[in-house]
């Protein structure tokens, strides 16, 4: 049990860990790069641009520079310590607004937001005493007596570096719930491979821009704050740390202390050069996390067996493994004739096809999952979205003796909302018919269901329904189930007595637990029901449909490498396959695939779900995960294309139902 967790662990590290160090040690080798230019933005002064350089150049070989730059180097690998930490290769989608208040509040953001709050505070610091001036130093001196003669000098508070500060800590915390809110622990997998650098040097102009004008809106939702609870911290500070107050100076928790050009342009740019050194860690990051991967098809040493590619994906490795290797699936399958050529390979001795055999089972087996899971999904909503309509009035002739009149069954177990479609056909067609007393049936039996009972005109003495009228439409209530000494004794049968109220006391018995969980659910239905008209309570409960439909398919990624790795490989085995062994499960594929296009095409048939995908505007945060059903649709129907136009009509021999038959004859002749 303990060496497979820790051959994954050395195989997380052997793959992951270079690509982190190397992330790590750019972003800190760019970071001169980033302070250098903040210093020349910081002391900017158009009118003397030559003093400007000069000044500029200056402070770069200054020593409490330098110190900055250290100070901010292990800012960086405290950032990169995060990333690697809490990155995800599939997104988590909150479906209700209470789902993400629960996410906000989770400790492990709490520590996450707390910690940023603390970087950006000690990077707002590094940029305060790199911009000198009135930002430098927290205590300056200062004369409060307005008489020149008697002016003892005192240290007071200097407001603009605590605001520096106090803005560093609320755009760490900010960018933390960015981070979160947008999913930017996200990684996602390039389309078209290209160089690290070439990808760097495409996102690196977005990411200025996005920089910039994030900071706006942080500085403005800082300044908002500041102007309403800024004195809280100026007082507390002050009172803290002995330091008085100079009443010479504009406090900036007004108006006119915000409206300040100066203090708005700094702020700004130490909000940008924070931004810009964080976003760069973590795109680094993203960059060298999702860089392609070649696992060996076939070990060369015994120890490489688990390493290889078959065996990485059928086991249980960490996600962001299990997506590198079949990203190479994908890659080798269109690629690289000799890596195909080492899966369609036979063992030696056996002649087994174990690497085709191995990697087309886990290949299956993901997009079966898949199907599955889109089949529930169909059976919850077509659940859901069903008319709950009144059952209707139970007439009966009045000639009949000894019946309920008019019943109202409009109550309705919430189980019912689970149950799958087959079920559900057949309930549904047991409602709609008249309902019969099969010989094995517990219709009337204390054991049976309230609402069976109900339906087949049987009141249960123990129900809450019983004794009070709960439907105006009750004329008349029906006999007892369980008759007393008295009633018998009245009807002329007083030698049965006995027995039948020791069976009635029996029933009870077995009745109560049935009746305990009866009124439970019921009761949990009153509940549910009188908090649904509530507004307030359903803006934070209600699900929104979009977002329950994006989690649906938010590892939808793996399964279209799956089909992609699949299909190339079943083409290529039309003229590379020497020894057959593709043929033996191309009936199962086929089979799987064509089951899977039609549960994806009923899917997008379903209320609430968009035929189009939605236009991605170019940001710098990732958001393709919101449109990967689309191309999982794209990627099935060109999947199937490619093995129907290379094999042609020699899918007519293959093995498969009739209705398949059908659909494959549909992409034979390009009408699908």
């Amino acid at each position: 049990m303990e060496a497979g967790p820790g051959r994954q662990r050395a195989l997380l590290r052997q793959v992951l860990g270079w690509r982190v160090a190397a992330a790590v040690a750019w972003s800190v080798l760019l970071l001169p790069v980033c302070t250098a230019a903040f210093v020349v933005l910081s002391g900017l002064d158009p009118f003397y641009p030559v003093r400007w350089v000069s000044n500029s150049f200056n402070d770069l070989y200054s020593s409490y520079v330098i110190f900055c730059i250290l100070l901010m180097s292990v800012v960086i690998i405290v950032i990169s310590i995060f990333n690697v930490e809490f990155y995800a290769v599939v997104p988590s989608i909150p479906c209700s607004r209470l789902a993400l208040i629960g996410k906000i509040i989770h400790p492990q953001q709490v520590i996450h937001s707390v910690v940023h709050a603390v970087m950006g505070m000690l990077v707002a610091w590094c940029a305060a005493v790199m911009t000198k001036g009135k930002f430098q130093f927290l205590a300056v001196p200062c004369t409060p007596s307005e008489s020149l003669d008697d002016a003892v000098p005192q240290m007071c508070l200097n407001e603009y570096h605590l605001f520096f500060l106090l803005s560093g800590a609320f755009m760490g915390y900010s960018y933390s719930l960015s981070y979160l809110i947008n999913n930017m622990n996200y990684l996602p997998f390039p389309i078209i491979q290209q160089y690290k650098y070439l990808r760097f040097r495409r996102s690196l102009p977005l990411l200025i821009k996005h920089s910039c004008v994030e900071s706006l809106y942080f500085v403005r939702n800082f300044g908002f704050t500041y102007y309403f609870f800024g004195y809280i911290p100026k007082v507390w500070i002050s009172t803290t740390m002995d330091l008085h107050i100079d009443s010479k100076l504009h406090p900036l928790d007004t108006l006119t202390g915000l409206l300040d050009l100066s203090l708005f342009y700094h702020a700004w740019l130490c909000g940008v050069f924070l931004l810009i050194t964080w976003y760069i860690a973590w795109l680094l990051f993203k960059i060298y996390a999702t860089e392609t991967h070649h696992f060996p098809i076939q070990p060369t040493f015994a120890e490489e067996t688990d390493q290889c590619l078959p065996k990485i994906l059928n086991s249980n490795p960490p996600l962001i493994i299990k997506f590198l290797a079949l990203q190479d699936l994908m890659l080798l399958s269109q690629y690289s004739p000799v890596r195909r050529q080492e899966v369609f390979s036979l063992s030696q001795p056996g002649g087994h096809p174990h690497n085709w055999t191995a990697i087309s089972r886990e290949c299956l087996s993901l997009l079966s999952d898949l199907t599955q899971r889109l089949i529930t999904q169909q059976e919850a909503a077509a659940a859901n979205g069903r008319a709950k309509q009144p059952a209707g009035e139970l007439k009966v002739a009045p000639q009949t003796p000894g019946a309920v009149v008019t019943e109202d069954v409009s109550f309705q177990s919430q189980r019912s909302n689970i149950v799958p479609r087959a079920s559900m056909s057949s309930l549904v067609k047991s409602s709609l018919t008249p309902l019969k007393k099969s010989p094995g049936s517990d219709v009337g039996s204390p054991f049976s269901s309230p609402a069976l009972n109900c339906k087949m005109g049987i009141l249960d003495v123990n129900s809450p329904w019983h004794g009070s009228v709960q439907s105006p439409h009750v004329m008349r209530r029906g006999p007892k189930l369980w008759t007393s000494g008295s009633d018998l004794q009245m009807n002329g049968s007083h030698h049965e007595s006995f027995p039948v109220l020791s069976a009635a006391r029996v029933g009870s018995e077995a009745v109560q637990p049935r009746f305990i969980y009866t009124w439970l659910q019921n009761k949990q239905e009153q509940i549910k029901n009188f908090l649904s008209k509530r507004v307030l309570i359903m803006y934070f409960f209600s699900k929104h449909p979009e977002a329950s439909i994006q989690a649906v398919f938010s590892d939808a990624q793996m399964h279209i490498w799956a089909l992609e790795g699949l299909s190339h490989l079943v083409a290529a085995s039309f003229t590379e396959d020497q020894f057959g062994v593709v043929q033996t499960t191309l009936p199962a594929i086929l089979n799987t695939l064509l089951t899977l296009q039609e549960v994806v095409d009923r899917h997008f048939k379903l209320p609430h779900v968009s035929s189009k995908p939605p236009r991605i505007s170019g940001s710098l945060v990732d958001t393709s995960y919101k449109t990967l059903r689309f191309a999982l649709r794209a990627s099935l129907k060109t999947a199937l294309y490619r093995i129907t136009t290379v094999f042609g009509e020699h899918l007519n021999a293959v093995q498969v139902s009739t209705e398949h038959k059908k659909r494959l004859q549909q992409f034979l002749e390009y009408k699908e």
